[in-house]
C-alpha cells in the first residue's frame, strides 16, 4: 500500500483523482482513453448519469472516468458504500453538479461546504419545522393542493385527453412546498405554461448539469448568460416573497422559522442573504425529486395493473368511506409506500451524493484515500446492486420492502436521500406528501399506460421520466371510489395489506 500524507491545510476547490488517491492505477477505467479528452468515446454529454451506469456495470463497483484534465472515482458497491458512511471518517463533499448551483444556493443547506457555519445553523433552526407536529399541520395544505390537480385530471379524463405526468406532478409539489413551507400560491394550475420560477429553476438545473461537459465554462458564454438571468429572477421573486411576508406578519411556517427564529443555544439568527438562499433551496429541493418520485411511481403502476390492484385495495380499506384521509391514515398505507420505495430504488431522483475523506485512510481496506480525497456514490447502481438485491435487481418489485426482506439486507444499502448528517432535512416531508398523493389518484383513478411508450429519463441534475403520458379512468361504485377532497378531519378505519410479488417492468 502506498503512504499517505496528512496535510494541515483544508483541501479546497476541485481536486482530481490522482492527488487524492494514492493506488488510483489500481482502479479500473473505460477502455480507449483519448490523450487530453480522456474517456468520451460513446458518451452522451444530455444523460451522464446513464452513461455512469453502464460503465458501472462494465467495471465493477469502483472505478474511474476521465473527462478533459479532471478524473473522477465513482462508487456504488455495498461493502465500500457502507464504509463511506462512517461520519467518523468520512463527510458530505460538495462537487460536481451540486457546487456549480453556489451562484443560486450559495451556503443553503444543500449547497453548503461542511465548514460554513450556516449549515448547522440552518439546521438547527429548520429541524423542528419537520416534527409530526409541523408535519400535521402541513396535512390539510398538501390535501387542498392535491383537489386542485385532481380537478385538473377530472377535466382532462372528461375531455378525452392524457395527462402530463411529469409536468403536473411538478405543479403539484411546487404549489405544495410553497404553500406549506412559505405561505404562497404560484398559480401553477390556472397556468397553460410552467410558471417563470419553474422554467429558471430548470434553467440553473441545467446550466449545472452542463458546467461539467465542457473543458472550459467559457464555452458556455450564452448559456451562462441566461442562467444569470434565470439567478436574478429567482432572487427577486424570493426577496419579493420574503418582503410581504415581513409587512403582513407570520404564519409559522418555515419562512417564519428562517426570518424570527433563533438557535436555541447561540442565540444566532440567519442572515437576509441566508434567508433568500434557503428559501430557494427549499422550493428547488423541496419539489424537483418529490416530483420526479411520484411520476417514476406513477409510470411502474400502470404498467403493472397487478400492483396498482393491491394498493388500490388497500387504501380502500384503510381509508373506507371517509372523505379524506387524516394524516395519521397516511402512515397506514404501507403497500403504498412500498411501490413509493421501490420506485426510488430503480430510479432514485438525485441519483448520486459525494463522499470526501475526512483523514487519510483506507476504503473498504482496499483503497487508499488521503485526507481531502473524494467519490461519487452512484446511487442508482447502489440500489441495484446483485450481490445484495439479487440477480433480478432489475426488475420492479414492492416486496422488496416487506419488512423482513428489509431486516435481512445490511445496512446502507438503499440512499435515495443521501447519508449522514447532510441527508435529506425533508425526507419525512416528501415520503407523506408523495405516499397521500398516490393513494388519492390510485383511490379516483384507473391508469392506463400508452402501449407504444418506453420509459425514458431525461436528466438535469434530477432524474425524471421524460413524455410521461396516462389515459385516466374513473373508478365507479365502491364505498372509496373517487371521493372529493374535503374535510380532512375524519379518521378512517385501518387494515394492513398483504404484498404481491410483481412482475418485471421498464
Amino acid at each position: 500500500m502506498a503512504e499517505t500524507t496528512t496535510r494541515a491545510a483544508e483541501p479546497r476547490g476541485f481536486r482530481s483523482a490522482e492527488l487524492g488517491w494514492p493506488e488510483l492505477h489500481r482502479i479500473p477505467h473505460p477502455p480507449r482513453r483519448i490523450p487530453l479528452l480522456g474517456d468520451v468515446l460513446g458518451v452522451n454529454r444530455a444523460t451522464p448519469l446513464q452513461d455512469s451506469l453502464r460503465f458501472a456495470r462494465q467495471l465493477g463497483p469502483i472505478y474511474r472516468r476521465k473527462a478533459f484534465n479532471r478524473e473522477f472515482v465513482f462508487v456504488w458497491g455495498a461493502e465500500l458504500v457502507a464504509d463511506l458512511a462512517d461520519e467518523s471518517r468520512f463527510a458530505k463533499h460538495v462537487g460536481l453538479g451540486v457546487a456549480n448551483l453556489r451562484p443560486v444556493a450559495g451556503d443553503g443547506l444543500f449547497t453548503a461546504y461542511n465548514h460554513e457555519p450556516n449549515w448547522q445553523l440552518a439546521h438547527d433552526v429548520l429541524a423542528p419545522g419537520f416534527t409530526r407536529e409541523a408535519m400535521e399541520a402541513y396535512h390539510p395544505m398538501m390535501l387542498d393542493v392535491a383537489g386542485r390537480l385532481t380537478d385538473h385530471w377530472d377535466r382532462e379524463q372528461a375531455a378525452g385527453r392524457s395527462v402530463d405526468v411529469p409536468g403536473d406532478m411538478t405543479k403539484l409539489t411546487l404549489e405544495t412546498i410553497a404553500r406549506t413551507g412559505f405561505g404562497h400560491d404560484f398559480g401553477s394550475f390556472e397556468r397553460d405554461r410552467p410558471h417563470p420560477f419553474v422554467t429558471a429553476m430548470v434553467g440553473t438545473l441545467t446550466y449545472a448539469q452542463r458546467l461539467n461537459s465542457v473543458p472550459f465554462p467559457a464555452l458556455l458564454r450564452r448559456a451562462a448568460r441566461r442562467n444569470a438571468d434565470d439567478i436574478a429572477y429567482l432572487n427577486r421573486m424570493v426577496d419579493d416573497l420574503v418582503r410581504a411576508r415581513r409587512a403582513a406578519g407570520g404564519d409559522g411556517d418555515l419562512l417564519d422559522r428562517m426570518l424570527e427564529t433563533a438557535h436555541p443555544e447561540t442565540g444566532e439568527r440567519l442572515s437576509p442573504e441566508n434567508v433568500r438562499r434557503q428559501v430557494i433551496t427549499f422550493l428547488v429541493a423541496g419539489h424537483e425529486t418529490t416530483s420526479g418520485a411520484l411520476s417514476f411511481a406513477l409510470h411502474y403502476l400502470s404498467r403493472h395493473p397487478e400492483v396498482a390492484a393491491r394498493a388500490r385495495a388497500e387504501v380502500d380499506r384503510v381509508w373506507g368511506s371517509a372523505a379524506v384521509p387524516g394524516y395519521d391514515q397516511v402512515a397506514k398505507l404501507r403497500y403504498v409506500r412500498r411501490v413509493l420505495d421501490e420506485s426510488l430504488r430503480l430510479w432514485p431522483t438525485a441519483p448520486a451524493f459525494a463522499r470526501e475523506a475526512l483523514q487519510d485512510t483506507v476504503l473498504a481496506g482496499r483503497h487508499p484515500m488521503r485526507r481531502g480525497a473524494w467519490t461519487l456514490v452512484l446511487t442508482p447502481m447502489l440500489q441495484r446492486d446483485p450481490e445484495v438485491w439479487g440477480a433480478d435487481a432489475e426488475r420492479f418489485d414492492p416486496d422488496r420492502f416487506d419488512p423482513k426482506a428489509v431486516r435481512s439486507r445490511p445496512a446502507h444499502v438503499f440512499k435515495p436521500f443521501g447519508t449522514g448528517a447532510r441527508a435529506c432535512i425533508g425526507r419525512q416531508f416528501a415520503l407523506h406528501e408523495a405516499t397521500l398523493v398516490l393513494g388519492l389518484l390510485l383511490r379516483r383513478y384507473e391508469l392506463r399506460a400508452d402501449p407504444g411508450y418506453r420509459l425514458s429519463v431525461t436528466e438535469r441534475l434530477t432524474l425524471m421520466p421524460e413524455g410521461l403520458r396516462l389515459h385516466l379512468e374513473r373508478r365507479s361504485g365502491g364505498a372509496a371510489a373517487a371521493a372529493p377532497v374535503a374535510d380532512p378531519d375524519e379518521a378512517p378505519a385501518t387494515t394492513e395489506s398483504r404484498c404481491p410479488v410483481t412482475r418485471a417492468g421498464d
